[in-house]
């Protein structure tokens, strides 16, 4: 498998956890209306990757087209509602708000550094199509991580002082 794939296929698993860790941050902290509303915004930023990349991967004979992981339907869902009302009368509920925070943020750098990767191979490679997808999705993917940064510098003053 030449690295191309390699990228592609490392991307489409990247989009697809940060769909979930922001599914996650979203479901956990419903009681938080920015943090839940802009977290489901910025997920389906992540599922527009994952069709940009299931429909870009025929042309490098890869299959991305797979179902996802998790469903937001059924039996996970209804656990993800369950847990966020009882983080919701948990006594520490901003130290968990953090965490999901920076695992989202992480998940997003993550990603970030391969659209830049596979944006530098289109470059080199003088491939118009995925040169195309990178520059579609990489700058989403530096939008999430800069909500998330915006997000815990100005809680993490109130949180990390108020234990």
């Amino acid at each position: 498998m030449n690295g191309i794939k390699i990228a592609l296929r490392t991307l489409h698993h990247g989009e697809r956890h940060l769909i979930g860790d922001l599914t996650t941050l979203a479901e956990r902290h419903r009681t938080e209306h920015e943090v839940h509303h802009v977290a489901t915004d910025v997920a389906a930023w992540s599922e527009e990757h994952l069709r940009r990349l299931a429909d870009t991967a025929p042309h490098y004979d890869l299959d991305l087209s797979g179902p996802p992981e998790d469903s937001p339907d059924g039996i996970l869902a209804t656990l993800r509602k369950k847990a966020s009302e009882a983080v919701g009368r948990r006594p520490e509920p901003g130290l968990l708000l953090l965490h999901d925070l920076r695992d989202v943020h992480l998940a997003a750098a993550h990603n970030s550094l391969h659209w830049e990767m596979l944006a530098q191979a289109a470059q080199a490679a003088k491939d118009p199509r995925l040169l195309a997808l990178a520059s579609a999705c990489h700058p989403q993917t530096l939008r999430q991580m800069r909500w998330t940064n915006t997000m815990i510098k100005n809680l993490s003053p109130q949180i990390l002082t108020s234990l």
